[in-house]
């Protein structure tokens, strides 16, 4: 039998540690081959990690809760099988018996099972440049009230001298044990004048930085109020979202356009589309197969931003806003949509969707995305101003359909018709797409959704 190492999978070029939510199973357990082991978390997505083997889990190296690096042996499986090729080491005469002769030939290598021994390699903190800070740390900090100067103090015993969840934790304790002194940084020049001074804004200097948590004053609520902590994830959307208003100066852009043709050809359509493909088609697709055709007529919607780099992105990958059953929000993504037909986009979508909504997506299904679609007009809602899903630089939100009288213009004269509405709203990042880029594109999706063929077929 082997010994096979379970390691953390690496989960999207951006993500380099994940958290280890729960595990589903303990040491001694038997686990059969794509058997879920445990199930963890990065900024992106929840996602299960399963066995490549069958076997006995004989060893857990991490616990819950903890932050761990992708790539890092997180538990051990004796496998029943082949599973992994063991260790190969060379043998010795001692102890195989052999003679030196013997040693020569062919069989001279025997295979050995070597008991898991952990590294500890002592990492000394990382200076000079800016610190990572994983989102657990981080909400950790923000719930303790410890401030991104205090963080940069605290010594990390994590990889490359990250602070770890244990690390921060500890500082707390010794916080409130009024046992940590801040260091306070002395000034380079000292003149006469500041020297005399010095000494007693030092002390007050590390006075504030030893005052107990406990002593600061607490936050009153007035009225009748419930107090909800927010969960993991909303944190995470709420910081990704104050960061997207700080990165990109936002502009957003409206328009109507009518989609009576459209709706009138769906509604035509959609019984013989689920009989024939065994899937309901949305509006979803139809609205993401014209911003496809948009993007390729004005390619810098569909890009990112590196400084003073604009990075135009060849790939169009859509991503989908979509609401989850606790509230949430999560932005699963159609890789390489513009070579989908309308067909392939609504089986795409119906199961990245599904996948959302059953917390079944994985963490590559969420990376990746150049341009982002939500669909305000689920809910209701006749027009948003929707927060740029960064590094991306354009989110388009659908308003809801509604019936309204309108001026329709015909060779014979303008009248007044019942025509099927809809709002479109598009921030854009107006550092690389000015207005002109910006209005054209939503005027040419709005173009396309009014032009929509009534007798295509499907």
């Amino acid at each position: 039998m082997a010994i096979v190492d379970l390691v953390m999978p690496k989960l999207g070029e951006s993500i380099i540690e994940a958290t280890i939510l729960r595990w589903n199973k303990k040491p001694g357990d038997h686990v059969k081959i794509d058997e879920t082991i445990l199930e963890i978390a990065t900024d992106k997505v929840d996602s299960e990690v399963p066995s490549a083997v069958e076997g006995t889990l004989v060893e857990i190296l991490y616990n819950e809760n903890d932050v761990v690096p992708v790539d890092t042996v997180i538990a051990r499986i004796q496998s029943e099988a082949n599973g992994t090729l063991p260790t190969v080491v060379p043998a010795t005469e001692a102890e195989t018996g052999q003679t030196a002769k013997e040693d020569t030939e062919a069989d001279d290598l025997v295979t050995k099972e070597v008991p898991y021994q952990p590294i500890h390699i002592d990492i000394p903190k990382a200076t000079g440049g800016a610190r990572f800070y994983s989102p657990l740390v981080l909400n950790i900090a923000a719930n303790e009230g410890i401030s991104l100067a205090e963080l940069e103090n605290i010594p990390g015993t994590g990889n490359d001298g990250r602070v770890t969840k244990k690390d921060i934790l500890q500082w707390v304790e010794k916080k409130k044990s009024d046992v940590v002194n801040t260091p306070v940084q002395e000034p380079k020049v000292v003149t006469q004048s500041s020297a005399t001074t010095q000494p007693a804004q030092s002390a007050q200097q590390s006075t504030q930085a030893t005052t107990p948590e406990a002593e600061k004053p607490a936050v009153a609520y007035d009225g009748n109020a419930e107090i909800i902590e927010m969960d993991r994830m909303r944190k995470l959307i709420a910081k990704h979202m104050v960061e997207s208003k700080q990165t990109s100066p936002h502009v957003t852009s409206f328009t109507e356009c009518d989609v009576t043709n459209l709706v009138q050809w769906r509604d035509k359509i959609k019984a013989n589309f689920e009989k024939q493909e065994g899937e309901k088609i949305t509006f979803m697709p139809l609205f993401i197969e014209a911003i496809i055709k948009c993007i390729k007529k004005f390619p810098w919607v569909n890009a990112s931003v590196d400084g003073d780099k604009i990075i135009v992105k060849k790939d169009i990958n859509i991503g989908m806003a979509t609401a989850l059953p606790n509230g949430n929000l999560i932005v699963p993504v159609i890789k390489e949509a513009d070579y989908l037909n309308l067909t392939g986009l609504t089986k795409k979508i119906n199961a990245l969707a599904n996948a959302a909504r059953n917390n079944r997506l994985k963490p590559d299904d969420t990376q990746g995305g150049t341009f982002t679609v939500t669909n305000v007009g689920t809910f209701g809602t006749l027009m948003g101003t929707p927060i740029i899903n960064q590094p991306q630089v354009a989110i388009l939100a659908i308003g809801a359909i509604k019936k309204r009288p309108v001026v329709v213009e015909t060779a014979q004269g303008d009248s007044i018709a019942i025509r099927h509405m809809m709002y479109l709203s598009m921030s854009y990042d107006h550092r690389i797409v000015d207005g002109s880029i910006g209005a054209s594109f939503l005027t040419a999706v709005a173009n396309e959704l009014e032009a929509f063929d009534t007798h295509r077929t499907i």
